[in-house]
């Protein structure tokens, strides 16, 4: 399918992936379109640790099925809760489970207790699955890339170019496997000695060196949690004394890319850095639960840097779930493009360098109610001449600028919370972050951001003035939903996934409905609806310049219908 098709002509669908490693379980929520367009709308990880069974047996304990089935019971209930298809949901195993004498049992309790067909993917598969996931975040679709995953079992290599695997192999090598086999390694020299001569013995009897050199590769890639952790300990500064934002990776500028010598400096912090209470301490609060293994997997890392001849490796924020979600999208829609979409991919890079998890995820809440409204206004015909027109006139593009913006609009944070809009727009304009985009597009972007708080702009406010008449309507009006999605979304009362916007015979509405169940911390005060009554009331108006057309908002609570006029 054509990558310039309407969006209003494309079937945007939701996809789960859940990749059951050996040290934890993911479940990853994606809306992906057929023109390439990846969108995270949730995430979610459960550390399982089923590798520590298959280091004291072949088997995975009755212990171990049981915190399965409890995780897995929680990823069902929210794929439902977002009406994803059993055609969408696709559940891997990796190397804990491809290895234990019970996988069958394992993965018939599995389909009995929860409903899901977990697929174990051999060795080939999985290493296949990464390189499809890293497509989907790097641009390096026409290089010959060496991908690199480590996981708590296993470690994938593979080399492919073009969406085409040249080679792959799965080793026998994880952060789990060898803190099990070798202790947690807390600055014990002669540990770390025998774990880097293990690695290099089953690396050298898989003949992975005298393969990959056959092969040759352009780019090092890594792609999994271990490695993007210890890039983040590079950014944030793990191997010397001061630490920026210890324990909370929301204050870096990411890179994406790592050195042999910062992997270096790392190692030597984590193997040489002292095992007193003060360092556990320290390493415990960045790390956080991969802490336990981090020791393992740096020095795996390093040992294979230094085998293949490594100087400098980028670092894919996507991996094995991604490419499951690629690989499903490939089955559902025809002719489905691994390299499409380049320039989206790189506003998702420069969210997640800027953003910490919980605001990437803010982000993309935020896209996802900007386009539903941004749909409603396209299906309407009820406006006048004027209005009528300037609604016909958004297109595809529109809705990318405004999804861009929704994305980014909070990456200033990793500076401070005050003036961060302005940080926001800073950072876009100012730095060679979007590939693919004009000059004036990325104006168009930075500027949605700069002004999705405080002020409305003007019409004809000075950032504006470059802009032909139209574009400047066509900008406010983008901007007055990027404002009010934002509010939406920073409310904790509110069900993201009950908004809806439409228009009927009194004018437009929009409905809002009451989130429940919320955990609230003992003696906070629960947020209400109400508290957003004056912000929405507020914002609204801008709607009713734009539209000259009566719009309501319809608060649906618990037993209760508030209208706003």
């Amino acid at each position: 399918m054509a990558t310039n098709t309407s969006y209003m002509q494309i079937p945007q669908t939701l996809f789960a992936s859940i990749d059951m490693g050996t040290s934890s379980f993911k479940l990853l929520i994606i809306r992906a379109y057929p023109n390439g367009k990846f969108l995270t709308i949730d995430t979610l990880k459960q550390p399982v640790i089923l590798g520590r069974d298959l280091s004291s047996s072949c088997s995975i304990s009755t212990q171990s099925q049981a915190r399965s089935v409890e995780s897995l019971l929680m990823f069902r209930d929210i794929i439902q809760s977002h009406n994803i298809s059993r055609d969408h949901t696709r559940a891997v195993a990796t190397a804990a489970v491809r290895a234990a004498e019970n996988k069958d049992e394992f993965v018939e309790c599995v389909r009995e207790k929860v409903g899901f067909e977990v697929d174990v993917l051999t060795g080939e598969q999985e290493a296949k699955f990464v390189y499809m996931g890293v497509l989907q975040f790097l641009p390096v679709f026409d290089r010959l890339v060496l991908s690199v995953d480590i996981g708590g079992g296993s470690t994938e290599f593979v080399i492919g170019k073009r969406g085409k695997v040249v080679f792959c192999e799965s080793v026998n090598l994880g952060h789990v496997s060898l803190s099990e086999k070798f202790g947690t390694c807390s600055g014990n020299f002669e540990e770390v000695l025998k774990m880097r001569e293990y690695v290099r013995m089953v690396i050298l009897e898989f003949g992975l060196v005298e393969k990959v050199k056959e092969s040759g590769f352009e780019v090092a890639v890594g792609s999994s949690g271990t490695i993007r952790a210890i890039e983040k300990a590079v950014v944030s500064g793990y191997d010397r004394d001061f630490v920026d934002n210890v324990g909370d990776f929301g204050g870096c500028k990411r890179d994406w890319r790592l050195s042999r010598g910062e992997l270096k400096g790392i190692v030597e912090r984590l193997c040489c850095g002292g095992d007193g209470e003060v360092e556990r301490v320290r390493r415990e609060r960045f790390f956080k639960r991969r802490s336990e293994f981090i020791v393992a997997g740096a020095v795996l890392l390093d040992e294979i840097f230094e085998l293949l001849g490594i100087e400098e490796m980028e670092v894919s924020g996507y991996g094995l779930g991604e490419g499951v979600v690629a690989d499903s999208l490939a089955k559902v829609f025809d002719g489905y493009d691994l390299n499409a979409n380049a320039r989206w991919r790189s506003v998702v890079r420069l969210a997640m360098r800027f953003n910490n998890k919980k605001r990437v995820k803010a982000g993309a809440q935020c896209a996802s109610i900007a386009k539903d409204i941004f749909e409603g206004l396209r299906k309407c015909d009820k406006l006048d001449n004027n209005q009528v027109k300037l609604i016909a006139s958004f297109e595809d593009k529109d809705l990318e600028y405004l999804e861009a913006a929704c994305l980014l609009h909070n990456i200033g944070h990793f500076t401070s919370k005050k003036g961060y809009h302005k940080q926001s727009c800073h950072i876009i304009m100012n730095g060679d972050h979007l590939y693919g985009y004009s000059t004036d597009e990325i104006k168009l972007i930075a500027l949605l951001t700069r002004f999705h708080r405080k002020k409305f702009p003007r019409s004809h406010h000075a950032f504006l003035e470059e802009f032909p008449e139209q574009a400047k309507q066509k900008f406010r009006v983008l901007c007055a939903i990027v404002r009010l999605s934002v509010i939406l979304q920073q409310n904790d009362c509110v069900n993201l996934r009950g908004v809806d916007f439409f228009h009927s015979y009194e004018g437009f509405k929009l409905v809002i409905k009451e989130a429940r169940d919320q955990p609230y911390l003992p003696g906070s005060s629960q947020p209400t609806l109400d508290n957003i009554e004056a912000e929405l009331e507020k914002e609204l108006e801008h709607f009713k310049k734009f539209t000259s057309s009566d719009i309501q908002a319809r608060i649906v609570g618990c037993g209760f219908i508030k209208q706003l006029k």
